[in-house]
């Protein structure tokens, strides 16, 4: 796995560094690991001035630090705390009562409690050495592992947060509003991982609580006996299931108990007896605890060495396999927030893009978590999910959202998330590849065996098992061919000797024999209908005794004397011709009507003998359908004819009684009857039993066919199930954002119309209807078919010309009715860049366009009178040189030179001013901020090379936001010379 890699990789650096050569001292029960930024070193301070020096903790300090220079927090973390602080050397060992500082440039890892370093990787999106060294402290201190996240910018420290809550650590994270920086510790609290949120002066005191209730805690639940464990855990999880309906009994007891030994903690108490009493009324507890099982520890591509395998080995299998069908149907189970599906579903489609290959993927991805399910359905990550993502990927398949990234839509179009219980729920059928990673390790053993069989049978042929690096398929070799053994991939083996456990509950299919009751007014009218019609087909006088039956082989009509060959049985009345039978007759009987039926055709049986009430009859059978619209199929007339052949046998008088040779002759006659009775009967009945043992062994196979059809309905009724589902979250999810949009479109004030491609209406504010006359019944109507009130005759070729040349094109168009709007014309673009039509947008510009006009006619009035005026009116800037910014176009009747030469020059209007005038003139800009307003006399060189003299009023205009002070002001060419004003004069 990664983790083991990464130790592995941080003790092979211990041979190139120098060791920490320390005397050996107890190690720490627990470790505090603090990740921390930017921000972070006042969270820090404030942390340990509140951490008493003989907590037994040992702290790890793991901070983003310039790799170019020294590290000084060693030194600035000192003055406050009494406990020691030192840089780490490779090799460490962690004792308690010690605070440990991570040197620039280097990767952290801890392994059997001693400190590793590493060097950072080059890539700087891989250099996450905060969620580096969490990983480590849960893997190798689990429950005993503690990470805290202060200030800093980014999401770093999340993944590794969320694995030390998985192990049972315990995950703090300061409280945004009091960080600094709040990047890690909001990324932290949104992924849902933190036990506690608070500032960093309440931790210490937090911390101390959680230990010391740890210590005292009478560790049964973890350490104890197998029997009191279990005993222990049955409360709980009667309480998790009445509440939620999950039973995690089968999860493995060592996993469940660090995290139930955790609440207890927590929650303040010493006793799993007091625990479990605790939930009882506590149902928040409850869900806390059960969402702490449900801890999923994933990130796009975890574990590359697996994907790489999985890329080269499995996914030309899988294309090859379905090229066919054109269809690739996968299996997530136990999908927790999503990453591995998309990261599946990435590898997938990058593939097929490769191979210029269609096929239809959809990947199911399930788990039971509904958080979770919602979680990945939106599928948003943070960057600390998307470590392992390259930059390729992240560009090629991402969108930058406002709070991370996303799948694109081609991606997330390919997976289906459904809630779906592994032990409980049926599975998904006809499968390509089912990947359960890093789920069966927390399930026990006995469980273990039976989900194995369930992915064999989900599978189709050859289809792929990919497994956690520390699962395996167990016992079940002969399920299964590992394709690599060492990432766990396997193929099925096409056995059908084996059938599937059935762990999930099928429901109970009742089935009904369809029991078809005759109304005995039916049954009547059947009867009286077929005595008419018998007494005219038997109305001749020497017809011999007939019976008419039906396909039942009920008597409908008797005719003639049937009393020799027929008796009622005793009882309850019975109609049934074989039952009437005499002995010697209902066998042969039984095979005649048999044949009739079956060749449609007269079936006849002579000197058939029958033992009667005047001793043994001969009598010759008829049996024959009567194939007429008349009767029902099936119905058959059987005739008794006496055998002419033979001499009727009867009784001796009662005087002639003790003649035993004729008395012995009935009886041998009898029991020869009897004889050939019961030897027919016997091989009737072999005969029925050989097609009652084929029958047995189709309905057998059929009854099979029929359960394995059921189990896979089942399987594809979760399926349609998880569609649905899937489906019904988007509908949710469009009908909130169509009344959003509906809202907004009916809230919004500028008229909008969208068009289509074809330009035909397909959806317009209301604001629009008064501008182009358009009515609910008009979507779809091209936009060459409205009534437009703008004088604007080339509308539709202007739309047309963007949709072609994709150019957005604004402009001021005037209405009928004398408004004014302004127009754009913008192309209508897809989340997916493509052009699916035309905006048009008119913002009513009515009182801008008539305020515009007046100021136009205002302005050409103000421009006639500057024109004629003795004056010249100006703006100029003091700061930093004086700079003439307008000049009136009077200046060229007063001084003889054009505005732009003031403007473009502020040198030619000072090099022009009397020698004697420059520097007062000068000084008066210099000093009219001070003064506000001033006007002076000057005398300026005109154009015909002659001075005149001029007042200068000036007035001094103070800055406003976005822009700087200025002057405004007038030469006024004066006649006469004007005295100097006195300067308290205004």
């Amino acid at each position: 796995m990664k983790k083991a890699t990464n130790h592995t990789e941080s003790k092979k650096m211990a041979a190139s560094q120098p060791a920490d050569t320390s005397p050996h001292q107890q190690s720490a029960a627990f470790v505090v690991g603090i990740g921390a930024s930017a921000g972070g070193l006042e969270a820090l301070k404030i942390l340990f001035d509140h951490m008493p020096p003989d907590s037994g903790m040992a702290f790890v300090i793991v901070q983003h630090l310039d790799p170019t220079h020294r590290s000084m927090l060693t030194d600035l973390i000192s003055p406050h705390t009494k406990m020691m602080v030192k840089e780490i050397i490779n090799g460490t060992t962690v004792k308690p009562d010690c605070v440990y500082v991570i040197p620039p440039d280097r990767e952290l890892a801890i392994s059997e409690q001693r400190l590793f370093l590493a060097a950072m990787p080059d890539e700087r999106i891989k250099r996450r050495p905060i969620d580096s060294f969490f990983r480590s402290l849960a893997e190798d201190l689990k429950e005993n592992a503690i990470g805290i996240i202060l200030s800093g910018t980014g999401t770093e420290g999340t993944l590794g947060l969320k694995e030390i809550k998985a192990a049972g650590g315990l995950a703090i994270v300061q409280d945004p509003e009091t960080a600094l920086f709040d990047g890690m510790p909001r990324s932290a609290i949104t992924a849902r991982v933190a036990d506690y949120i608070m500032p960093p002066g309440k931790i210490p005191e937090k911390l101390l609580d959680y230990i010391n209730k740890k210590q005292n805690n009478d560790g049964r639940i973890v350490s104890g006996p197998p029997d009191l464990v279990e005993n222990d855990l049955k409360g709980i999880f009667q309480a998790i299931r009445t509440q939620t309906g999950y039973d995690f009994t089968n999860y493995k007891t060592n996993t469940i108990a660090r995290r139930i030994s955790k609440r207890i903690a927590l929650n303040g108490f010493n006793a799993v007896e007091d625990y479990t009493k605790f939930l009882q009324d506590h149902p928040n507890e409850i869900t806390k605890l059960y969402k702490d099982f449900l801890i999923g520890v994933t990130s796009f591509f975890r574990d590359k060495e697996v994907f790489n395998s999985f890329e080269k080995k499995a996914v030309p299998h899988l294309l090859e396999k379905c090229r066919d069908r054109q269809e690739l149907r996968a299996w997530i189970c136990g999908c927790s927030t999503g990453e591995e599906a998309y990261s599946l579903a990435i590898i997938l489609k990058e593939a097929l893009e490769k191979n210029r290959q269609y096929l239809k993927v959809t990947i199911f991805a399930s788990d039971i978590d509904d958080e979770a399910i919602e979680f990945a359905r939106n599928g948003i990550y943070n960057e600390s999910a998307l470590a392992d993502v390259s930059p390729e990927r992240l560009a090629q398949y991402f969108v930058k959202k406002e709070n991370g990234y996303q799948p694109k839509k081609e991606i997330r179009e390919m997976v289906v998330f459904a809630h779906h219980n592994l032990i409980k729920d049926p599975p998904f059928s006809k499968m390509d590849l089912i990947s359960c990673r890093n789920l069966l390790i927390y399930i026990k053993g006995d469980l273990q065996k039976k989900v194995i069989p369930v992915f064999h049978y989900s599978l189709n042929t050859d289809g792929l098992l990919l497994l956690g690096t520390s699962e395996s398929i167990g016992e079940h070799g002969d399920l299964f061919t590992p394709i690599d053994a060492k990432h766990k991939i396997f193929k099925k083996k096409n056995i059908n000797s084996r059938k599937p456990y059935p762990i999930f509950d099928l429901p109970f299919v009742e089935r009904k024999l369809d029991v078809k009751k005759q109304d005995m007014s039916s049954v009547v009218s059947k009867i009286t209908r077929v005595s008419d019609i018998a007494e005219k087909l038997l109305a001749e006088p020497s017809q011999p005794p007939s019976v008419i039956i039906d396909m039942n082989n009920d008597a409908l009509y008797f005719s003639g004397n049937t009393g020799i060959y027929l008796a009622p049985p005793d009882g309850v009345a019975n109609w049934n011709i074989l039952e009437m039978a005499k002995k010697g007759l209902r066998t042969v009987l039984e095979k005649a009507i048999k044949k009739a039926r079956t060749t449609k055709a007269s079936v006849k049986k002579n000197s058939v003998e029958v033992m009667g009430s005047n001793g043994i009859q001969a009598v010759n059978l008829n049996v024959k359908p009567l194939l007429t619209k008349e009767y029902d199929s099936g119905t058959l007339m059987i005739i008794f004819e006496p055998a002419a052949a033979k001499k009727t046998k009867s009784k001796q008088s009662t005087g002639n009684s003790g003649s035993r040779k004729h008395r012995n002759s009935d009886l041998e006659n009898e029991l020869k009857i009897t004889r050939g009775d019961l030897q027919t009967a016997i091989n009737d009945l072999e005969t029925s039993n050989e097609d009652l043992q084929s029958a047995n062994e189709e309905l057998q196979s059929t009854n099979e066919e029929l359960e394995t059809s059921r189990e896979e309905l089942q399987s594809l009724n979760e399926e349609l199930i998880t569609v649905n589902t899937e489906l019904t979250g988007k509908i949710d999810q469009l009908s909130q954002a169509n009344n959003d949009l509906n809202n907004l479109l009916r809230s919004i004030e500028v008229a909008t119309v969208y068009l289509d491609r074809t330009l035909k209406v397909k959806r317009f504010t209301p604001a629009a209807t008064k501008i182009f006359n358009l009515i609910p019944s008009d979507i779809d109507r091209p936009l060459t078919q409205l009534s437009i009130n703008l004088h604007y005759k080339t509308l539709a070729d202007d739309v047309t010309h963007a949709l072609k040349t994709l150019e957005a094109k604004a402009l001021e168009v005037s209405a009928t009715d004398g408004a004014w709007y302004y127009m754009r014309i913008i192309p209508y673009r897809t989340a997916e860049n493509i052009i699916e039509g035309v905006l048009i947008t008119l913002v009513d510009i009515t009182t801008q366009k008539t305020v515009e006009q007046n100021l136009a006619k205002s302005n050409e009035h103000l421009n006639l009178v500057m024109e004629n005026l003795p004056a010249v009116p100006y703006t100029c800037t003091t700061e930093p040189d004086l700079g003439f910014s307008f000049v009136g176009k009077s200046c060229e009747k007063v001084t003889g030179f054009l505005p732009e030469q003031f403007t473009g020059n502020p040198s030619f209007w000072i090099n022009r001013l009397h020698p004697d005038d420059k520097k007062k003139t000068l000084d008066a800009y210099a000093n009219i901020s001070k003064k506000g307003n001033d006007d002076q006399t000057f005398r300026w060189k005109c154009a015909d090379g002659k001075y005149k003299q001029f007042i200068n009023f000036i007035r001094y205009a103070a800055a406003e936001t976005g822009k700087p002070p200025y002057v405004a002001g007038v030469w006024q060419e004066t006649l006469t010379p004007r005295p100097l004003k006195n300067k308290n004069q205004l």
